[in-house]
């Protein structure tokens, strides 16, 4: 039996996909699955991996196949299943084997279990890249104890993702929860990728009346600019797809109601509590919960009519206005992990960050090479003072209120670019209107309010004669 130090429980996909990622770069592990013909077909599967595999069929046999200091990665579903699997290790772990929780979990979780009187030391981390990005190298965002980072780190590091200047995607975020904190608003932020550019294709579909054949090229020549990202990759070669039935475009073919598993939903929520603001990544998530609504939808359009929208803007003003959307979401995000760092006490990288998610993750893009040199020139300066991203800001913005503008007077949804844009409007006026909402709290919640000439009197004199 080759002498291991890591096991992994839970080969499901992801799972599978991680085990043999850690296989080939020649790091042994033993592997076990509640389902033992999992377990025997995946190593029957692994062709010359499975010499570097040692297959289990129970939880003991796991842990007896694994030398301490054992590190035993979970894989499995997040939630209670974690609970209920870190509750069936404690007899059988010591105090210097350790318990990786590489789902995606809620990081208020992973807090909670690195704050339980444990027999075995704990950390979480977040793995993005889905099931290709398991296999061949994700971006690994981890979180816990100094020591446990250090234990795993060589391992981490050489299954992860390459950047283009071969620095690893994988780094420590912080202690308990930080990494799935950082994993959290990386799912967000994709979130909101997604969701602009299914807009600007709604807006050349419905607006422009261009067929899917002919938004595929459009998405292939943007992915050769600012834009070069994964996410703009795939969507040119989901508009290009045929559908192996009907032999028309697959895109036609596909239900408009978008799945969720959380993880964008529980940003906006944190965002919330933190008073972040992330107007983009929320309009994303609002707008795929209205997706699920297919017969309010319907109803709606049947009472109030469809859109009769048609747009004339050139094809370079999407262009612009989804590079003003994208640095303008990245905004928020960063800003609200900046946040997350001063209230929970984290020494967040934000530099680091942005390297991490440059290779391997869902939201890699040429733009965060950018994004990173920005972040290590001021790590406290929101993105949008950035020199580079507000020169490209005053290039995209003109275009970005044209399409906001055109989508609005034309009846076509766009509101996480509509999102963008508002906050920014925000974020660029000096003196605000919130003084009326003071006024108006003070008025009936005698709240009171600060004065701009900094004197005493802080109610206003409501009820005095005009």
């Amino acid at each position: 039996m080759t002498v291991t130090h890591t096991g992994l429980i839970g080969l499901g996909t992801m799972g599978a996909a991680l085990a043999l990622n850690i296989a080939e770069k020649g790091f042994p592990i033993a592997v076990w699955n509640r389902t033992a013909a999992v377990t025997r077909a995946f190593h029957a599967g692994a062709g010359e991996l499975a010499a570097r595999i040692t297959p289990t069929d129970t939880l003991e046999a796991l842990v007896q196949a694994i030398t301490p200091p054992r590190a035993i990665i979970l894989m499995v579903p997040a939630g209670q299943a974690v609970d209920d699997q870190m509750a069936a290790l404690a007899p059988l772990l010591g105090p210097d084997d350790l318990v990786i929780d590489a789902g995606n979990a809620n990081f208020r979780d992973t807090n909670r279990r690195d704050g339980a009187d444990l027999p075995f030391r704990f950390m979480g981390i977040g793995v993005s890249g889905g099931e290709e990005g398991a296999r061949h190298g994700p971006a690994i965002m981890a979180g816990g104890p100094d020591a446990a980072w250090a234990q795993m780190k060589p391992l981490l590091q050489a299954i992860a993702a390459r950047a283009e200047d071969g620095t690893p995607c994988a780094d420590h975020m912080g202690p308990s929860g930080a990494g799935h904190f950082v994993k959290a608003v990386h799912n967000g932020i994709e979130y909101a990728d997604m969701q602009m550019i299914s807009e600007v294709y709604g807006v050349m579909r419905d607006g422009m009346a261009l067929p899917a054949a002919d938004i595929a090229p459009v998405f292939d020549r943007w992915n050769a600019g600012p834009l070069q990202s994964y996410l703009i990759e795939i969507s040119a070669q989901v508009a290009a797809a045929a559908d192996p039935i009907g032999g028309g475009p697959i895109l036609d073919m596909i239900v408009d109601a978008a799945g969720q598993k959380g993880t964008g939903r529980w940003t906006a929520v944190e965002a919330q509590h933190l008073a972040a603001p992330v107007p983009v990544i929320e309009a994303a998530v609002m707008a795929r919960n209205v997706s699920a609504r297919r017969d309010e939808r319907a109803a709606g359009q049947a009472r109030f009519g469809a859109a009769k929208a048609k747009i004339t803007l050139p094809l370079d003003d999407l262009e612009q206005a989804m590079i003003a959307g994208k640095i303008l979401c990245y905004a928020q995000g960063f800003a609200m992990m900046t946040a997350a760092a001063k209230e929970f006490g984290w020494a967040l990288d934000m530099p680091a960050i942005a390297r991490v998610w440059r290779a391997g993750c869902i939201i890699r893009s040429s733009m965060l090479n950018d994004m990173a040199q920005a972040l290590a020139e001021d790590p406290a300066r929101n993105l949008i003072l950035a020199p580079f991203f507000a020169g490209l800001l005053d290039k995209g913005l003109p275009a970005l209120r044209r399409v906001v503008a055109n989508g609005a007077l034309q009846a076509l949804p766009l509101p996480a670019l509509s999102a963008g844009l508002a906050w920014f409007d925000l974020m660029r006026q000096a003196r605000g209107t919130a003084n009326m909402i003071q006024g108006q709290r003070d008025f009936f919640g005698a709240h009171g309010f600060d004065r701009l000439d900094g004197k005493d009197a802080h109610h206003g004199p409501w009820g005095s004669p005009a």
